[in-house]
Order: C-alpha cells, then sequence, then structure tokens
C-alpha cells in the first residue's frame, strides 16, 4: 500500500554541513526567504559559500540556534556573526543559559553584543515573524541540549541530532513533520570493530551518545505517516558509518511499510537541500 503526501509546502531544510567535523543547518520560510539557522561549527568562508550554493540570501537570516556547547556546533558562531555584522545583520540568538556558561564561543557572542540574546527553555513556543519553534531536550552528554520542531501555516519540519535515546517529549515533538532531519551516526559493527578506544565507543553507545543507524531507523519507522515527504540521515560519522548505510536502512523501514517518503542523506564537506 502506498500513500499520498500533503501538499503544504512552505519550509525548506538546507544542511550545510554535518558530521563530527563541523555543523550547520538552516530552515528557511519559502513564501518569505526567512532564514534560521540550527548551530554554526564551520567557518566563516564556508558557511557563506555554502548559503550562496544553495540560493539562500544571508540577508534574511533571522536567527541562530544552538543546540548543544560542543565545539562542532559552535566553533564558527563568533566569526559568522562579525561576517554578518558587517552587512548589518543582527540576528537573535537563542540558546540555553547553561550552553552560554558552557562555551566560551557561545558566550563571547552574548557578551560582546553581537546579537540579541533570548534564553531558550525547553517545551516553549517561540514565534519569529509567523514562524513558531518548539525546543525540546535531547539526551546528551552536554550542558543542555534540544532539538527543534519549525511550524509555518500547516507545515512542519523535525530537526533531532546529538541524542543517545530518543526521550518521549522529542518523539512527540516530531510526530506529523514533513521534513524529518533525523541523526544516524554510527553502523554498530564498525564502531565496535574500530580503531575509537574504549571509553569512546561506550560514549557514543551509551543513553548520552549518538543514535545508531539501528536506532534511526526503528525511529523513523515510529514516526512515519502519510505526511511525512523527507527524512534526513545526520551526523553520519565519517569514521564508523558510510554514507551508504543509513540510507539503505531507513529506506528498508519505509519500504517495508509502504509508504513513498525519500531519504538523503546530509554531508559534512558539502551541502543539501530537501523542501
Amino acid at each position: 500500500m502506498t500513500h499520498k503526501a500533503n501538499s503544504h509546502i512552505h519550509l525548506k531544510l538546507h544542511v550545510l554541513a554535518s558530521g563530527s567535523k563541523g555543523n550547520a543547518s538552516i530552515v528557511e520560510c519559502a513564501d518569505t526567504g526567512e532564514g534560521f539557522v540550527i548551530d554554526c561549527g564551520i567557518c566563516k568562508r564556508d558557511f557563506f559559500a555554502r548559503c550562496e550554493e544553495v540560493g539562500f540570501d544571508t540577508q534574511r537570516i533571522r536567527a541562530f540556534f544552538v543546540t548543544h556547547e560542543h565545539s562542532d556546533h559552535t566553533k564558527g558562531l563568533g566569526v559568522v556573526m562579525r561576517g554578518l555584522a558587517k552587512q548589518g545583520i543582527r540576528p537573535l540568538l537563542l540558546t540555553h543559559p547553561s550552553i552560554v556558561r558552557a562555551s566560551s564561543k557561545v558566550d563571547e557572542v552574548v557578551s560582546q553584543k553581537l546579537c540579541d540574546y533570548v534564553e531558550l527553555a525547553p517545551n516553549r513556543i517561540y514565534q519569529l515573524s509567523n514562524v513558531y519553534v518548539h525546543p525540546f531536550s535531547t539526551s546528551h552528554d552536554a550542558a543542555a541540549s534540544f532539538g527543534f520542531r519549525f511550524m509555518y501555516g500547516q507545515d512542519a519540519l523535525g530537526y533531532i541530532t546529538d541524542t543517545g535515546i530518543v526521550l518521549p517529549e522529542a518523539h512527540n515533538a516530531l510526530l506529523g513533520v514533513r521534513i524529518l532531519a533525523l541523526e544516524s551516526n554510527h553502523d554498530i559493527c564498525m564502531l565496535n570493530e574500530g580503531d575509537y578506544p574504549y571509553d569512546l565507543k561506550r560514549r557514543v553507545q551509551s543513553d548520552r551518545g549518538h543514535l545508531s543507524n539501528e536506532q534511526a531507523a526503528d525511529e523513523l519507522a515510529a514516526l512515519l505517516h502519510v505526511g511525512l515527504e523527507q527524512v534526513v540521515a545526520m551526523h553520519v560519522s565519517q569514521n564508523n558509518n558510510t554514507y551508504r548505510l543509513p540510507a539503505q536502512m531507513l529506506q528498508r523501514k519505509i519500504n517495508e511499510a509502504g509508504y513513498t517518503t525519500q531519504v538523503c542523506v546530509a554531508y559534512q564537506d558539502r551541502a543539501v537541500s530537501v523542501g
């Protein structure tokens, strides 16, 4: 049995980079061109070049969201904010106070007033123009960590990476989205047989680590519905995974359920857009 997807298309996702060397994504409102950046762990040159590559106008950036304080999600924040300031752009920064305290990169942006800072709290709805954002907690070894549900009109996009398990509140926040960005970090066999130190292997596989391909596939199976059009495998390890394996596992779950959801994989070194 196949299902026809809905036609309420307003949100786009541009993944500029995804992986342990740096992460940055933009949720774009197609009706207005406004963009909401999730994390900034890449250099200024790559950020602006990949925005141009996907056709996103950086003048339309309205806000930055920071999921957690680890450097692969924050190290480019200051230089990109300064680059935007030179263009007369002063976006909001929304993140949790614990993340500001834990990250010198985030604290620098706030203390130097490169942005207008808004304290983020889980399960509160934030309105930015006509876009509503619902942050939810993830399970990661960080001072605080979040995923997001973006809503515009009848459209919804879910974004979750850097989580060892999918918490019930995260699962509930991801229900009914049209686009799903879902961590699929590692292949369990590759991780166990690889050259990571034992403690790091344990960390990656722990409830506060990263989702495996199997965990991602199981979560996708629980989230499949008639309106889920696109799923993007995120934060794929270059050491303990391949770009082929997550796509295959996610596609298998979709085929078994008889849906037509499309699968793609986000890369470390090049941008991917869906929407």
